[in-house]
């Protein structure tokens, strides 16, 4: 009889305590799960807190000043921009440029070449006509699918510069702008060559016509074309006299200063390659890398060295 009570002693204590690990485990998961529901909800209320701020840009136009949302200011941006029938990793890697360009200057802007071509609404339906509707979806994705997000370099917004299409590579800043900024180095960009149908553009006048055109009194001889290792051109001395490849780029309306210069006669041919200054993001690049699958993260730093995306709504 003592064996037995020993025995039903023993059970008992095993099942009280079996229960005891069962009540503890269901506690445990029990105050998990609220941690988790918890974590869910905080994550929520951020998400809806940041959803819901906005950033006023100043937009700066003929007709006068106007206060529009940045978001929607985008839109008329990108539409503007760049071709909305291009792929959606390449509209998104244009939001974030845009937006992020918009940033760097203090969301202060005008709707001109000098900051980023703008069309309000009304001004895309005329320039879309039929294909308003369709366009328009298109670039609203782009746009709302990068909400907020920008490129900084060392916790700054970066002066996200952007062009058309590149002559295989880039520019470094320094060789189309004064100054020498660490994110806008020179990277190859062979896709351009491969998507943009307007590649090679040619410009033909007198030696008589391009010494007009450049102040000269007498006809023009051009002596040498210097390039830099980007393939854009650096120097062209004419007359004895040194012309920066943009100077003669912006005197003759080329399409970029990325050109080699062929005498004939009393005629000067100039072949261009690429469109655009060929700084920062070639448009018809993330185009090409978009199509081989490339993502709009991916894009971006590709064309701005050692960036970092970040949120403006976020503090």
């Amino acid at each position: 009889m003592i064996f037995l009570r020993v025995e039903f002693k023993a059970v008992a204590a095993f099942l009280i305590a079996a229960a005891g690990c069962v009540l503890w485990l269901s506690q445990e998961e029990s105050l998990q799960s609220h941690v988790k529901e918890f974590a869910m909800e905080r994550q929520n209320t951020k998400q809806q807190m940041t959803d819901d701020r906005s950033q006023m840009v100043t937009l700066k136009r003929s007709d006068g000043e106007v206060k529009i949302d940045l978001e929607e200011y985008l839109k008329g941006v990108v539409g503007s921009e760049m071709t909305p029938s291009f792929e959606m990793e390449a509209l998104k890697a244009q939001a974030v440029a845009a937006r992020t360009f918009a940033a760097s200057r203090d969301y202060c802007v005008d709707d001109s070449t000098s900051s980023q071509v703008y069309l309000d609404d009304s001004q895309l339906k005329a320039a879309w006509k039929g294909n308003y509707d369709a366009n328009k979806e298109r670039i609203e994705e782009a746009v709302d699918a990068t909400r907020g997000e920008i490129m900084v370099y060392e916790g700054e917004p970066i002066t996200a510069f952007f062009f058309a299409s590149s002559a295989g590579k880039t520019a470094n800043s320094e060789e189309y702008y004064s100054s020498t900024l660490p994110y806008l180095r020179s990277v190859e960009s062979p896709w351009d060559a491969e998507v943009d149908d307007d590649y090679v553009s040619t410009f033909s006048c007198t030696k008589e016509e391009l010494a007009q055109a450049l102040s000269l009194g007498q006809a023009a001889e051009v002596e040498s074309v210097s390039h830099y290792e980007s393939g854009y051109v650096k120097d062209v001395i004419i007359n004895g006299i040194t012309f920066s490849g943009r100077s003669i780029r912006e005197t003759l309306q080329l399409r970029s200063s990325c050109f080699s210069v062929a005498s004939q006669g009393d005629m000067i041919t100039f072949t261009v390659s690429g469109f655009g200054h060929g700084v920062g993001m070639s448009q018809e690049g993330a185009q090409g890398m978009a199509l081989q699958g490339y993502t709009y993260d991916e894009i971006l730093k590709h064309y701005y060295s050692g960036i970092q995306l970040s949120d403006v709504y976020i503090s």
